[in-house]
């Protein structure tokens, strides 16, 4: 197989051709990382077939070196980033990097450069939905150590994620409010549209509804956008509408914090009246009034295995293509359990 056009070659394609991972591709170029001879020679053969020549900022990665991490986020707010970021700036420093942080979230999506990126990082940490797909492809393309953290990759690209059972945990969730509290009205605050864990929390819900023979009813469903505030306008329209549910799940904390209060202004008690439960089991959960019962989510432990899975790409290691770390139930008193 000859390509005419060797300008438009990518690392991805001779790492497919050769049968190998691109950071052994990039390990080969670089001469950055020690490489089995046969899989060298397989690397070699796929660049002279394909007459590959690497991108400037390809071959400059390696001794360009800033001992430096980046972390990109769309914002920071709420309290699931204090063990976040906690996490990934410990292990950041044990791993003898520096830690640079940008948010992206005021940024136009399709108005590149972004503030982080191969020319002030050896590797970034992409949170969520905090950089459009095409960055994350021309990185790729260029053999740029990505990470992604509560995002999982694009297809075809094998970028490297860490992140968290949500389906399983939210369903777990509503078996239990089934099951357990023999609730069958279980309203849902759902998360934003372009997190994937939100994504998965709500396919965890539905699915636990579907299970247990209870119709799915969208009037159930508000928006609680991962935000405290947009949780509780969406309560009080509930509640001024007739709420008629014997439980909330709120897909996060936060969003449960912002039901709760919309609730007790209303005059309704939990769970007296009404239940209400989230997921992360944020520092602030046992300490609600009502403690909240919640799934609890290892998010210091994500983010602590996101650096250290960046690392080894930095170093032109193998690491594994999906981290899925196991969640919990925390049963407290906000769901009438006690």
């Amino acid at each position: 197989m000859l390509l005419d056009d060797s300008s438009r070659i990518t690392i991805v394609e001779v790492a497919q051709y050769a049968g190998v991972s691109t950071a052994t591709v990039s390990r080969v170029i670089n001469k950055t990382g020690p490489v089995l001879p046969e899989t060298a020679a397989k690397v070699y053969a796929a660049i002279e077939a394909l007459n590959y020549k690497p991108n400037a900022a390809a071959r400059g990665l390696a001794s360009r070196r800033t001992n430096t991490i980046g972390l990109l986020v769309d914002e920071i707010s709420g309290e699931f980033f204090q063990p976040m970021l906690r996490g990934i700036e410990v292990t950041a420093r044990a791993s003898g990097m520096d830690l640079l942080i940008s948010s992206t979230g005021g940024m136009s999506q399709s108005s590149p450069p972004y503030p982080l990126g191969e020319n002030n990082t050896d590797g970034l940490i992409v949170f969520a939905d905090s950089l459009p797909q095409e960055e994350l492809v021309r990185l790729h393309k260029i053999g740029f150590p990505l990470v992604l953290l509560h995002r999982s990759s694009p297809s075809g690209l094998n970028i490297p994620c860490v992140t968290v059972e949500n389906k399983e945990g939210a369903r777990r969730m509503v078996d239990y409010l089934v099951e357990e509290r023999g609730y069958r009205k279980i309203a849902f605050l759902e998360g934003p549209d372009s997190h994937e864990d939100a994504y998965w929390r709500k396919l965890g819900y539905e699915e636990s509804l579907a299970v247990h023979d209870i119709p799915f009813n969208p009037k159930l469903v508000s928006l609680g956008e991962f935000d405290e505030t947009q949780a509780r306008v969406s309560v009080s329209q509930w509640i001024k509408n007739g709420l008629n549910a014997e439980a909330i799940f709120a897909a996060d904390d936060d969003s449960a914090i912002g039901a709760m209060a919309a609730l007790k202004e209303s005059g309704l008690r939990i769970p007296e009246d009404i239940a209400v439960v989230g997921f992360d089991d944020i520092r602030l959960a046992a300490y609600l009034d009502p403690p909240l019962t919640t799934v609890r989510a290892p998010i210091e432990q994500a983010a602590r295995i996101a650096v250290e899975q960046l690392v080894k790409v930095i170093r032109g290691e193998e690491v594994e293509a999906m981290t899925l770390l196991p969640t919990e139930l925390v049963i407290r008193r906000s769901c009438g359990c006690c």
